[in-house]
């Protein structure tokens, strides 16, 4: 039940790289987190440099900087995964993106927010979740 938010700068990924990134991550979700393969809820929102603020060295390693290239992966999933899982989810995706697009593993910044079955309705009104 991951929902996905992918936040961009404006005009820095073209149709086609979005397709490729939502893949990249959705793929990523399946093979670390055992999502069904149909549980595919994603949203890609483009900011103008203006709006979108980040410290270019704030916890990478070796002299490493964030680029204008830079993506906020957003993830609201349930809960229950280990630590492992998480650390491979990032890692999986990390890598995928990086190898699928122009994006390096710098620039992409991944988040989890964990949220209990009954705060989901997937439509008609209904808590589809909760039995």
């Amino acid at each position: 039940m991951p929902f996905v938010n992918v936040y961009y700068h404006e005009n820095k990924l073209n149709k086609e790289e979005i397709k490729k990134i939502g893949e990249c991550i959705h793929l990523s979700l399946i093979e670390h987190f055992n999502i069904p393969e149909n549980d595919y809820f994603q949203l890609f929102l483009s900011y103008s440099q203006n709006h979108f603020l980040y410290n270019p060295y704030y916890l990478l390693e070796g002299g490493e900087k964030r680029t204008k290239n830079m993506i906020y992966v957003s993830i609201t999933c349930g809960p229950g995964r280990t630590i492992k899982q998480k650390s491979d989810l990032y890692q999986s995706i990390s890598l995928k993106i990086s190898e699928c697009s122009s994006i390096k593993k710098t620039d992409i910044f991944i988040t989890l927010n964990e949220t209990a079955a009954e705060n989901w309705s997937f439509g008609q009104g209904l808590a589809q979740l909760v039995k």
